[in-house]
This record gives C-alpha cells, structure tokens and sequence, in this order.
C-alpha cells in the first residue's frame, strides 16, 4: 500500500509529488499528461525566483527536477474512480487499481473555449485564458476581454491601467458579474461594454490583429493586439462527483488544509475551491495537502 497516490501532474500536484519523494514516502503520480496549464500558457512574469518564462520552458524545467527528484510518473493514465476500502482508499484507472493510505487530487481545470474560427489558431499570439497571468503582454494595446461574468470583469479591473483601450464583449442582455464590479468597469473612460455580442472570428496573420462579433444580426469588426477570454474554467472532477463534496462548480470544496469532505482525501490547485488560477497559489497548496497528508497518516492507527 502507498503512502499517499497524487492524481494530476501539473504544478500543484508535481509539487506534492517533489514533496514526497524528499520525505522518502512511498507514492504514485498518476497523470493523462505532464505539465497541466504549463502547456496553454504563454509568457509567464509572475512566478517568484523566475524573472521570465513561458509555459514550454517552465514545464521542461519542472520535467527536470522530477527527474533530479527521482520522481518516475505514470504518464497517458486516467484515474477513473476512487473508493474507500479499509485502511484507505482504491484507485482506479484505466490501466489498473492501486492502494493508498491518502490520496492527493490535483486534476486541475481547463478554461472553457469560444470554440470559434481563429482561437485555436492564435493561442498564445494574442489570444489568452487569464487576465492577471497574460494582461501585462497587452501594455498600451488594444484588447477584447470576452465574457461577462465575475472574471470578465475583474479582468477589465486589473487590465484598465495596463491597456490602452478594452472592448468588453458580452454575449447576453447585461453583465452577470456582482453590483459592484458591474459600477466600477462603468466609471472607466478606456472601457467599452458590448452587450448581446457574439464572438464569430479572431483575425491575424503571426499575431491577433482583431475580431469580429455578431450584434442584432449585423457584423462587426474591430481592430486588436489581444483576446483574453474569460468565460469560466472546467474543473477535471466528473469522476468525483458521487465521493467528494463539490461546490456549484464542481470543484472540490476544501478546507484551508487542502482537506477534502472525506477523512484522508486531500486536493490542491485549480480542481479546488480557492477559485484563484495562479501558479503560485497550485504550487502552495500542492506542498500544503502533502505535508497534510504526511501528518495524517503520522497520527493514523492502522
């Protein structure tokens, strides 16, 4: 039986997994693929000790120390089931069961896509998933920020010193975000709100150079350096759904511990409640839940 099992590979859960192997645990990192959002991002200036960066090379990086870390993950595995079973848990996956005193989720989150003719093409060249990650690339530009919940807006919030000018384009009747963001975004003279607008095209040649959306049955363009879409992001949780409690939006309700609502079961990173999708925070709480982890089976009669 492990010590502890840790599901995801990204930040959050290769810390766990750094961790572990540096407290001599015996553990498994199971993971579909290395690296989790390292491999959707762009340029990366916020990451302390690391002046400059971006996801390739912040992933190879982390690759490396794994492996100076004799951390050896189980790569293109999905876990699809967890249960309790007695003197821990079983987890399951598409390729085998395995036996754990705890278990570590660290399954992380995807932003969710516009799904629309140009936005794959333009990853990471103008088209972004964060405004407090990716925002500071825009200094002086002009950008679309599409959404209008409470992420669009905190985006345009932390965005509206940086940009020259923000387009923020709505898809339904009115903004959904809380009265006070909705009263702020409406004070700045550098922000545009666009309502029941739908994104149809991002344009480019090497870089985004603007978009067009769809308003009363009429097409309109404009001319832009960047798109961040902030629409929401999709928890990796589906196969927890029945053995985890989950918030409204189905990430895992944890406590400030990384404790999950099952004794012995921890989580970290963007699959977890904080609702903050920052590198440092994943990697915080992926350290947090191991050294929890730790101490739970330390004061654990088995």
């Amino acid at each position: 039986m492990h010590d502890t099992i840790i599901i995801g590979a990204g930040i959050a859960g290769s810390t766990a997994a750094i961790y572990a192997s540096r407290k001599r645990m015996k553990f498994l990192l199971i993971t579909k693929e290395l690296g989790g959002q390292f491999l959707e991002s762009g340029q990366i200036l916020n990451y302390p000790g690391i002046i400059e960066t971006d996801g390739i090379q912040f992933s190879s990086t982390l690759d490396k120390q794994l492996e100076f870390n004799d951390v050896k993950p189980n790569i293109a595995e999905e876990v699809e089931r967890i249960e309790k079973i007695k003197n821990g848990f079983r987890v399951s996956s598409d390729k085998g069961s395995y036996e754990s005193k705890t278990v570590i989720v660290a399954t992380g989150s995807k932003p969710k896509k516009l799904g629309i003719p140009g936005e794959a093409e333009y990853a990471n060249k103008g088209v972004a998933y964060c405004s407090v990650c990716d925002g500071p690339l825009f200094a002086g530009a002009d950008i679309a920020i599409i959404g209008g919940g409470n992420s669009a807006l905190e985006g345009v919030d932390f965005t509206k010193d940086i940009a020259n000018k923000i387009y923020l384009i709505n898809i339904e009747k009115k903004l959904r975000a809380y009265e006070y963001l909705t009263e702020k975004i409406a004070s700045y003279q550098n922000v545009e709100v666009i309502n029941e607008a739908e994104t149809t095209l991002i344009r480019g040649d090497k870089f985004v150079t603007g978009l067009s959306y769809k308003k009363n049955g009429k097409e309109n363009d404009l001319n832009l350096k960047g798109v961040i879409v902030e629409i929401g992001r999709i928890p990796a949780t589906d196969f927890l759904a029945t053995f985890l409690n989950l918030d409204k939006h189905k990430h895992i309700l944890v406590d400030c511990q990384g404790r999950t609502s099952v004794e012995g079961v921890f989580a970290a990173g963007d699959c977890a409640s904080g609702h903050e999708y920052q590198y440092i925070i994943a990697a915080g709480g992926g350290a947090m839940a191991l050294l929890k982890a730790a101490r739970y089976i330390a004061n654990k009669i088995y």
